[in-house]
């Protein structure tokens, strides 16, 4: 499930995206629908994880690091939200045997949540900002909901 957090660092950066130049936290807040405080948090973390570039002073804000076309959905969910994995079993970057699993190769579930795993990423990893932020795709999120 995508935290709420997930969606306004989404939203936010896609507003970036969409700008192509710099906003400040208020601006985004508005622009993305989120409250400005708990917005602030989740940039300066977008910002230690160099998504985004922080200014300060009159003319400051924030912009993309990098093109949005490199920034990948899948890299800001993991950042914000951790692995995209259903169960740590499954996980490609942070794998850990489940609490409650006496034997990982018999596990029912495991095959299941490995191709959840796969799809999810597949999709996130290929739909980056710019995507976002021309439109692309929403046509197919709209037949699948």
């Amino acid at each position: 499930m995508l935290s709420q957090k997930a969606r306004y660092a989404l939203r936010a950066l896609v507003e970036l995206a969409r700008d192509g130049g710099q906003a400040t936290s208020a601006e985004l807040a508005i622009r993305a629908d989120a409250p400005r405080k708990f917005l602030e948090a989740i940039l300066l973390e977008l910002a230690r994880n160099r998504i985004v570039v922080s200014r300060r002073g009159k003319f400051g804000g924030y912009s993309l690091a990098r093109p949005a076309g490199e920034v990948s959905f899948a890299e800001v969910i993991r950042v914000i939200d951790g692995p995209l994995a259903l169960a740590p079993c499954v996980s490609r970057l942070a794998f850990r045997k489940c609490d409650d699993c006496p034997d990982l190769a018999a596990c029912s579930l495991r095959e299941a949540l490995l191709r959840a795993r796969d799809a999810t990423a597949a999709v996130l990893d290929d739909y980056s900002l710019a995507d976002a932020a021309a439109g692309q795709g929403a046509e197919v999120f709209r037949e699948g909901a």
